[in-house]
């Protein structure tokens, strides 16, 4: 096609694809109106891991450009050959031990070069990296600059400003120009191709634990390969927690989990406040209870469970003063002191004396002391609430006392009232799969009371059932975490908070599942809340706004590009957190799972 001579350049089209000036200085340049400065690598590390240059070329803010050569192996083995002689001697002769070691070091990395250059055919090259930050603001220039620096000095890559050669080395980093020899001359350096290649960002794009199951695709499409159990490094437990609002598919996400945690053998406990996990339950064979009053989910809080004794004291125990030697009723009695917090918030501290000293009579009515056995002990050998209401009232009598009158009064529900069928009665729970769901969806219409008291009821089950055995890998689910939370009782903070740290010891972990950062870090319970947040090593950040995001920022220092992400709320996308390793991840999730899921909780 013949274009006349005569035709006038297309300026739009020109705007688009070339800045609108351009302009040097000695240490910096300005790309239309991006200010911008140009670094090149001066020296590598002496040991890199697989996938090294992944950290160098996806700093925000940044263009990269690599450039690779390869040489003649010959002289560099003459050279390297070389090198160990005179390394060798120095070693020998070196008296201060410092410099000696140095010496062996470097001659023994040289043999191994030489080795795996000469007998392996490893082919070598000259290496160059230079790296460009940019931004609009000066202020912001100056943090991506500040980040680049930092960047690669965590890698170990020294770095330099390009003083002087900033034009010419805006055309080595540029596609429309050949590789410039100037710019080769001050940074080329030799590597291994093994090292380069290895490095190479789309060699190590994703993650991969080496064991566990598929979970996610990192932002290239790469696999995110997680195993849940893997400790080590900045993974210390295995804990989860899932935040973001309403429709952005957190249940998906953790109904995927469970369910690749299910196919390894794990035990899955959910607690369920909006029947989302229902048909996932009854589709897996599980055991579906209805906690919210059922007739076979009935927990009897006044039953004792066997305490778990940790065989070292290195975690903080659920309470502060437990210690090997208080026994399960003595740690059970606590329990029960969070319990009446949550159910009475009113109590007053005479009234939670007496209420005390009544338990106590009461197991020991039962034949329960505090050296009992518990374990040797049937579900219909402990005392259930009518049992104590039947003992305060008879108390009252005796005593004409009002403190008993008003415990009478307020107990008079939850022993023979509407609470009755939540509370009052011998545990009836029974599981014998490896997928439990106990529903309270019929608990949304009760006072925030109930609901927090029976969640923290199914809770201290839950424990149980966590801490029973050891070689057990046992995940519980809380969803809608926020239910726990009671700004008066900041003890059932603390109860969850050291559950979710000494789960670890148990094979065992606990996972938060919340719409709203908020509720956890309100001033009454923030000392307890932030540490629900933090502790766990695996964490999952999916889409929000107004103060949960601004919460959430400050909490996990979120940068622009991962606030931005969150801003956006885009359905099945998340900010990954896994130790101190975070990514943009996708939850393309395999067709087959969708038909174990169910339509509850959304698709």
């Amino acid at each position: 096609m013949t274009i006349p001579s005569n035709t006038a350049p297309n300026a739009s089209l020109l705007n688009a694809i070339t800045p609108m000036g351009l302009g040097f200085s000695r240490t910096g340049l300005t790309i239309g109106e991006e200010e911008a400065k140009i670094y090149g690598v001066i020296q590598y590390p002496q040991k890199v891991d697989i996938g090294w240059l992944s950290s160098l070329t996806n700093i925000p803010a940044t263009m990269v450009a690599i450039g690779f050569q390869p040489i003649d192996n010959s002289a560099l083995i003459t050279a390297i050959s070389k090198s160990i002689t005179q390394n060798r001697s120095l070693a020998d002769s070196a008296k201060d031990p410092l410099t000696r070691q140095r010496a062996e070091k470097a001659a023994t990395d040289g043999e191994k070069i030489m080795m795996q250059i000469d007998q392996n055919g490893e082919t070598v090259g000259l290496m160059n990296l230079v790296v460009m930050p940019f931004a609009h603001e000066e202020r912001l220039f100056t943090r991506a600059s500040r980040r680049v620096e930092n960047t690669f000095s965590m890698m170990r890559c020294k770095i330099r400003n390009l003083a002087h050669l900033q034009k010419e080395s805006f055309r080595h980093l540029s596609p429309l120009y050949p590789a410039q020899e100037q710019i080769e001359n001050v940074l080329n350096k030799i590597m291994p191709m093994s090292t380069f290649v290895g490095g190479f960002p789309f060699a190590s794009s994703g993650f991969n634990d080496g064991t566990g199951y598929y979970l996610a695709k990192d932002a290239s499409g790469g696999l995110i390969i997680v195993d849940l159990w893997r400790r080590g490094g900045d993974r210390t437990n295995s804990n989860i927690v899932v935040m973001g609002v309403a429709g952005v598919g957190k249940s998906t996400a953790v109904k995927h989990i469970a369910l690749g945690e299910y196919m390894k053998g794990t035990k899955i406990i959910f607690i369920d406040p909006e029947s989302e996990y229902k048909e996932l339950c009854h589709r897996l064979n599980g055991d579906w209870i209805n906690a919210g009053g059922g007739a076979g989910g009935k927990i009897n809080p006044l039953q004792i469970r066997p305490a778990p004794r940790d065989e070292d004291d290195e975690e903080q125990p659920l309470y502060k003063d437990e210690g090997n030697g208080m026994s399960d009723m003595a740690l059970h009695l606590k329990n029960l002191e969070i319990f009446f917090n949550l159910y009475i918030p009113d109590l007053t501290m005479m009234q939670k004396a007496v209420l005390k000293q009544c338990l106590i009579e009461l197991y020991h009515q039962f034949h329960i002391s505090w050296t009992t056995d518990i374990t040797q002990l049937a579900s219909t050998e402990f005392p259930t609430f009518s049992d104590l209401h039947e003992l305060i009232c008879t108390k009252e009598q005796q005593t004409k006392d009002n403190v008993y009158k008003e415990l009478s009064l307020l107990l008079h529900d939850i022993a023979h009232g509407g609470d009755s069928f939540l509370w009052n009665g011998h545990s009836t729970i029974q599981t014998r799969s490896r997928c439990i769901c106990l529903d309270t969806h019929s608990l949304q219409n009760t006072s925030d009371n109930i609901k927090r008291t029976q969640y923290f009821n199914l809770l201290s089950w839950c424990w149980e059932q966590m801490s029973q055995d050891r070689n057990e890998r046992v995940l519980l689910i809380c969803d809608e975490s926020y239910l726990m939370i009671d700004p008066n009782v900041p003890q059932s903070l603390v109860f969850l908070r050291n559950v979710e740290k000494r789960a670890r010891k148990y094979e065992a972990s606990l996972a938060i599942i919340s719409h709203s950062v908020v509720d956890f870090l309100a001033p009454e319970v923030k000392m307890y809340g932030q540490a629900l947040l933090d502790i766990p090593c695996l964490k999952i950040l999916m889409g929000t706004d107004g103060k949960n995001l601004q919460e959430t920022r400050e909490l996990y220092n979120l940068t622009e590009a991962e606030e931005e992400l969150l801003a956006a709320k885009k359905r099945e996308h998340a900010l990954l957190m896994i130790g101190s390793k975070r990514m943009h991840v996708h939850f393309e999730i395999p067709e087959y799972k969708f038909s174990y899921m169910g339509t509850a909780g959304g698709r």
